[in-house]
């Protein structure tokens, strides 16, 4: 899907980003604007510091402060925009945060989709709705096997049952509400896995925490090095949530579906290895290993995306290497230059990875 297509489906088009504030919603707001959409965030605060969103310095979107536990504020501000797509990633989303705030997690990512669910009970104008959980809803039985959308669900953590219960709302709602001829709400789910890229300063992930140790030439803590995941570019994930968003505008027989966005099965990685491909673009590198068990970690984590590629003919664009290498670019840019200079940093990475798509 190129720049061409995506500009025809989301050119004027009036659309919402909850959580426009966080690392992939600072990157989906930027995109979109650059597409010519009409875009208003909603969220609860700037969640880093630095913080991508906020360097952006983003004019063309409008922004409000807003947290999606609060019904009547959600309600009255989707009543007066009447979007036609709705991007739902506003979350607590740190697993290390969920064990020490279960609470505010639970309700931020499970009463705050139901909010959006009620919500568009009393939406009349078609609206496409993406709502972005996670691949950690999956129970995770530690085999190499990708998960399906049909597999069980069940996370662990607060943070991953908190995603599987917001999936299982998600269902509840769309058989329940959703499910009439006259029904103007189409819904799908997107579930990532561990997502990189310049621009994240999120606590406790693993690329935010080398940078902000590599910038300062400190060494920077490991948890567990043997650990795999579905690594991927964020720019190939937002890709998946616009182009569910635009197949599921074409057909609305994935109404109610949910897709996996990961890399290929054959391409998935320990956190040592994403460490050393690390250190060839970043030479002053250096880490050390924590043996020390703070909280529970899933240690092997798969997805199967044959769904995605079957059905709305995406797949992943960027390998590992390339992955690894503009998120590397970015921070040294970032590090080298001007503060200011963040925007024309990300359109430049942007505009690098449209010129991928073309020649798909």
């Amino acid at each position: 899907m190129n720049r061409d297509i995506l500009r025809k489906n989301f050119n004027n088009k009036k659309i919402i980003i909850t959580g426009e504030t966080g690392f992939k919603g600072s990157w989906l707001a930027l995109w979109l604007s650059e597409l010519g959409a009409n875009v208003l965030g909603l969220s609860l605060n700037i969640p880093t510091n630095p913080s991508h969103f906020k360097l952006l310095k983003l004019k063309k979107i409008k922004s409000k402060k807003l947290d999606v536990r609060n019904f009547k504020s959600l309600n009255k501000e989707i009543k007066k925009f009447k979007p036609d797509f709705i991007f739902h990633l506003a979350a607590q989303a740190i697993v290390r945060k969920s064990y020490q705030k279960p609470i505010e997690t639970f309700s931020t990512n499970l009463l705050g989709t139901i909010n959006l669910l009620e919500t568009l009970k009393e939406n009349k104008k078609e609206t496409i709705s993406i709502i972005i959980t996670s691949d950690k809803t999956y129970k995770n039985l530690e085999i190499k096997k990708g998960y399906k959308e049909s597999d069980i669900l069940g996370g662990v953590d607060p943070y991953g049952a908190s995603k599987s219960a917001a999936d299982i709302a998600i269902n509840s709602y769309v058989k329940s509400f959703f499910n009439k001829k006259n029904n103007n709400n189409f819904i799908a789910v997107a579930r990532a896995g561990n997502v990189i890229g310049g621009g994240d300063w999120s606590k406790d992930r693993l690329i935010p925490d080398c940078m902000k140790s590599w910038m300062k030439n400190k060494s920077v803590e490991i948890r567990n090095p043997n650990s795999t995941r579905p690594w991927q570019h964020v720019f190939d994930v937002i890709l998946g949530y616009l182009t569910l968003a635009v197949e599921l505008k074409k057909n609305k027989k994935l109404h109610g579906e949910a897709f996996n966005f990961g890399p290929d099965m054959n391409k998935n990685y320990k956190v040592i290895e994403i460490l050393k491909k690390s250190k060839e673009l970043w030479p002053s590198a250096k880490w050390r290993i924590n043996t020390k068990k703070i909280f529970k970690e899933n240690y092997l984590l798969n997805l199967d995306n044959s769904k995605a590629k079957k059905y709305i003919k995406w797949k992943p664009i960027l390998n590992i290497d390339n992955s690894i290498k503009l998120t590397i670019n970015w921070y040294k840019s970032f590090s080298l230059k001007n503060k200011n200079q963040t925007k024309k940093i990300s359109l430049e990475q942007i505009n690098y990875f449209e010129k991928l798509l073309k020649n798909i």
